[in-house]
């Protein structure tokens, strides 16, 4: 039996779209490796633009979170470690763990309010503002990219991007079951109503071949039971 065409479309809309799906979350792992990958060849960048053997050998044993503290500290200071926690996201221990590696590095140094000995301060050395610099040179380098890239797309297309970034802010991949049990994805909300239709048409097709079947004066009593059962209200 032939679906009806508008049927057989929406279907095929709704299976592409499960599919467009897949693919998008396969391509959010591949991206997550590949801003992995380019860690590494950031910090490449960072020593092919440095001569000072001193930076060339921090650069070598650093992390990328030691980067971003020397960030905060170059661009904030004097600046306590609280403020780098709450600024930059980064955890109030891993803040204290980096800066006590960064002082014995000579990267960053140590001072003190007048008065107050209980709250450290950080600031870079001029060992660490030469770091600061080659990694704000880094950034200018990374957004002259970002911005090559973005403008092979028009201003609606770059709308839609800026929106969809703005939704996965505000989602959460984990608690999606209480908006699950609210409602279904509309992929499958198509596809459970494209079942009902067709399960519909297949049995008003059957209907009607019993009926053509059967001789007149069965057709008027067939007619007499349908109208008694299903289209006649009786009070209780």
């Amino acid at each position: 039996m032939t679906q009806p065409l508008d049927s057989n479309r929406s279907t095929i809309e709704a299976f592409d779209k499960t599919q467009i799906i897949q693919e998008l979350m396969e391509t959010t792992a591949k991206l997550q490796t590949k801003f992995q990958e380019e860690d590494d060849e950031e910090k490449q960048w960072l020593v092919a633009n440095s001569s000072n053997p001193e930076v060339l050998s921090f650069l070598q044993e650093s992390t990328v979170m030691m980067l971003h503290v020397i960030d905060a500290i170059g661009g904030l200071e004097p600046v306590n470690g609280i403020t780098i926690s709450k600024q930059f996201g980064i955890p109030k221990g891993s803040v204290s763990k980096i800066t006590r590696r960064l002082v014995e590095k000579k990267i960053i140094r140590t001072e003190y309010l007048p008065g107050n000995k209980k709250e450290v301060l950080f600031c870079t050395t001029s060992l660490g503002k030469e770091i600061f610099d080659l990694h704000q040179a880094l950034h200018r380098q990374i957004d002259k990219g970002v911005h090559r890239f973005l403008q092979r797309y028009s201003e609606d297309e770059l709308k839609f991007i800026m929106q969809c970034l703005q939704d996965v802010l505000e989602a959460s991949w984990v608690q999606v079951e209480s908006e699950e049990e609210e409602a279904l994805p509309e992929s499958s909300q198509v596809m459970a109503q494209e079942q009902q239709v067709s399960q519909a048409t297949e049995d008003r097709d059957d209907i009607m071949k019993m009926m053509k079947s059967l001789s007149g004066p069965e057709l008027k009593k067939a007619k007499a039971i349908l109208k008694d059962v299903f289209f006649t209200s009786y009070d209780e």
